[in-house]
Formats: C-alpha cells, sequence, structure tokens
C-alpha cells in the first residue's frame, strides 16, 4: 500500500459579520464553478469558494478513505472560531458516488472562504494553509464586494440521454416483472437527459444556482464540485448528538385538477369530483409501499448508532413546487461516536434511491439502468472539524462535464409491484423540472 500523500497544515479563522441579502451574490465573478460550494436553505446555510485542498475517493472504501484523510486534515488544522455555530471554524464539503462501481470519483474539498448565515447571525471563515499569510481585506471590505445580479441564462439545448424517453417504460416493465418474480420487492431505476451549451462555451452556475434557490427554497440548494441541485432529502443531519434523517418516497404531481384515481387508490373520487392531490397519496397503496420500504431501511441502518430512535408511525404530505411527496422525519439520540459522514455512509443507499433487499436492488439497477449514475443519488453536504454536519441526497440535480461546457440532469423513481410504465415516465419528467427551470429550458 503506498504511503499517505503530504497533507498541508491548515488554519481557519471564522469572524462574525452583517451579511445581508442573497449569499450567493457574494461568490466572484472570476471563480471557477467547480470551486463553488452551496449548502441554502430558505436564505440560510453556506457558501463558499476557492479550493485549498481536496481529496477524491473512489471504490468501495471511498467513504472511509475520505473520512481517514479529513481525520488527519482537522487533527493538524489551528481553528479560531469566535462564532461557534453549525458551520463555523474549519469545514469541508462533499459529494459520493452512488455506486461503488463508478468511474465518477467522489471528493472532500475545502473551500478558501466560506460565508454562513443562521437564525440572524451571520459569519465569514477564511482557510489558508500554513504558508500563507492571512487575506489583507477585512471581511466587511469582502461582504461589500457583491453581484446585483448573477446573469442571464445560458443558451442550452437538451438532448436524449443514456436511454430515450420512449424506451423508459419498457425498462420499467422489466424491473416489474422482476419484482414479480420474487426477486426485488423495490427497485429505484434513474435516467438522464443531456444538455450542452448551444455556443459552445462554459455552462455557467451561478444563475442556475438562484433560480434553484429562490424557487425551491424549502429544499437545501447545494453544488460541490460541479454537481449542482435542490434536493428535499436529508439523508442525515448531526448536531450536538441528535441525528435526524428525511425519508421521501412517493410522489403525485401538483396540479389545478386532479385526474382520476388509479386503481390501487381508495374509491370514492370521480371526474367531476377529484380527489384532492394530497389525499390520493396518502391513500395510493403503492406509494405508500414504496414508503415503508424506504423508511425501514433508514431505520435499520441508524438503530446501532442511536440509544433512542423516534420512527414515525405514519407519513406526513411535504409539499413542493412542482410535486407532493410522502415523507417521515426520524429522530434519533447518539451513542456510537460516529461523524456525520459515517452515518451518511452506514444510510447509503437506503431504499428510497436503491430499492430492497439492497444488494438485489442495485444488481437490477445496474443491469437495467444502462449509464453510469456519478455522484446522483449518493451522499452531498458538508462536515466541521467535530464531525457533525448535514448529508442529503443528491436529486433534481445536474453534473456539470469536464470541460464545463454540458450537463448531465437526472430523475428516478421507485419501482413496485403496482408501478405502471407510462405513470413512472411521467414521474420523472416532473423531477426533471427542477434543474429544467434553473436551467431554462422548456419554460411554460
Amino acid at each position: 500500500m503506498a504511503p499517505p500523500p503530504e497533507l498541508p497544515r491548515l488554519r481557519a479563522r471564522t469572524v462574525a459579520v452583517d451579511a445581508p441579502g442573497d449569499l450567493l451574490t457574494r461568490v466572484p465573478d472570476e471563480v471557477d464553478p467547480r470551486d463553488v460550494v452551496t449548502w441554502l436553505r430558505e436564505g440560510d446555510g453556506l457558501v463558499g469558494w476557492g479550493r485549498v485542498t481536496c481529496v477524491r475517493t473512489s471504490g468501495p472504501g471511498r467513504f472511509e478513505d475520505a473520512e481517514a484523510w479529513w481525520t488527519r486534515v482537522r487533527a493538524s488544522a489551528q481553528v479560531a472560531d469566535e462564532v461557534r455555530l453549525p458551520g463555523t471554524g474549519l469545514v469541508c464539503f462533499g459529494s459520493f458516488a452512488f455506486s461503488d462501481a463508478s468511474q465518477d470519483a467522489s471528493v472532500l474539498t475545502v473551500p478558501q472562504v466560506l460565508i454562513g448565515r443562521r437564525d440572524g447571525l451571520s459569519w465569514v471563515t477564511h482557510i489558508v494553509t500554513d504558508d500563507e499569510p492571512w487575506p489583507t481585506a477585512h471581511p466587511a471590505e469582502l461582504l461589500g464586494r457583491t453581484n446585483e445580479h448573477l446573469g442571464t441564462l445560458d443558451p442550452l439545448v437538451e438532448s436524449e440521454g443514456s436511454i430515450p424517453a420512449d424506451g423508459w417504460p419498457a425498462v420499467v416493465a422489466g424491473a416489474v416483472r422482476r419484482i414479480e418474480r420474487g426477486e426485488v420487492d423495490k427497485v429505484v431505476l434513474a435516467r438522464d437527459v443531456a444538455v450542452r451549451h448551444r455556443d459552445g462555451r462554459s455552462v455557467r452556475l451561478a444563475p442556475v444556482l438562484e433560480r434553484l434557490e429562490k424557487r425551491y427554497a424549502a429544499t437545501w440548494t447545494f453544488a460541490v464540485d460541479g454537481l449542482v441541485g435542490a434536493t428535499p432529502e436529508m439523508l442525515v443531519r448531526l448536531q450536538g448528538g441528535t441525528a435526524r434523517s428525511r425519508v421521501l418516497a412517493g410522489t403525485i404531481r401538483r396540479a389545478g385538477r386532479a385526474s382520476a384515481p388509479a386503481p390501487d387508490e381508495t374509491p370514492g373520487s370521480s371526474p367531476e369530483h377529484p380527489l384532492d392531490p394530497r389525499l390520493r397519496l396518502v391513500r395510493s397503496a403503492k406509494d405508500l409501499d414504496e414508503h415503508a420500504f424506504a423508511v425501514r431501511s433508514v431505520a435499520e441502518a441508524l438503530a446501532p448508532h442511536c440509544a433512542e430512535l423516534v420512527v414515525p408511525e405514519a407519513p406526513y404530505v411535504l409539499e413542493l413546487p412542482d410535486v407532493y411527496h410522502l415523507a417521515s422525519d426520524l429522530t434519533g439520540t447518539m451513542r456510537s461516536g460516529a461523524t456525520s459522514l459515517r452515518l451518511a455512509a452506514a444510510l447509503h443507499p437506503s431504499a428510497a434511491v436503491c430499492g430492497t433487499p439492497t444488494g438485489a436492488a442495485a444488481a437490477v439497477i445496474a443491469e437495467l439502468e444502462g449509464m453510469d449514475r456519478g455522484r446522483y443519488a449518493g451522499p452531498v453536504g458538508w462536515m466541521d472539524g467535530c464531525g457533525d454536519g448535514d448529508w442529503g441526497i443528491a436529486l433534481r440535480c445536474g453534473e456539470l462535464s469536464p470541460d464545463r461546457r454540458a450537463m448531465r440532469l437526472f430523475a428516478g423513481g421507485g419501482i413496485v409491484a403496482a408501478s405502471d410504465p407510462d405513470a413512472e415516465l411521467a414521474e420523472t419528467e416532473v423531477k426533471l423540472t427542477a434543474m429544467r427551470h434553473a436551467l431554462g429550458l422548456r419554460e411554460g
């Protein structure tokens, strides 16, 4: 085994500041879009740029290797933190591949500048290597330089992905046959679409993030190493010894008028008096079964780490601009001493993004999807020097190509025995709406 690479000694300094307005407008225009990191919800969160140091990992040991690297980095770092809130001090951002076999590397990266806001309090963190001087500009001066407008959207062209849309129902039908034969109980299948810059230039992410943050404020808008999106699903949040996880599974489109009920739904509606879509969702046997699989998988993964684990008896309906989801929030009191990243690794992949049983579902995914998911549906988020942090699931997202001129957008859905192939295609189209809106595609 090769010796671990030499690590730079880092110094981090966090000071309180006044930072009104949109945090995204603080990012300098000249920053490489792959060096922008973001974790925002309803105006609060973290926005950073630059790259002091990073590590890339792959394969089955990608989580363990990344955590070992972070343990060494934080052990040698010098931290001066005047604020002491979640997200202050030394912080890294990460994004991990969905599959052990993915050709897309996972990454942990440490930004040079990080601006944060929480409950009305704001701060700036500068991180430098041991041989670098602190920035000469005062944090207030840095925050005085804002981009009032993040720019217009690029002219983009969308094309088919790995499997054309009209071929997707056949893929779903193949999965349903596997379920009917008893090979799996549930499998989550995803498809991609390709987007490229019409003029061959680099795609700019600043206006994309701005549109995601404004339209999908109730989700977590993220950016890590060119992966950007707005995820509604918190894989795990670890804070002060308490672990929380939000499970989403079961989806219905928001519309002004509900369509006729599916065969597995409770009778009582008609074309003249349709059920509210939210009622249809909570009465849908297909969606309730899908949700139960996902909740069970998360509870089983968290249980070894928690002295107490509260699992709701029934889901609630989470309302987003385009869809309704069945949602459950699980809460546990930690006993294992695991970091947030180790919890994310234990939870990944949940039944919400893979299926049940996990191994069998992953094999069906590899056979039927016809693509490498890369970091789609993998953990994405941040972690501080104490190991606390937020890790969402990379959903409603797109990944910037290495040449920065194109993106892949992703969407998926849970397949169970009652799934209808055409309805599953429609669900992926709805889930693609977030990134299409952010990129200015198919407006209206």
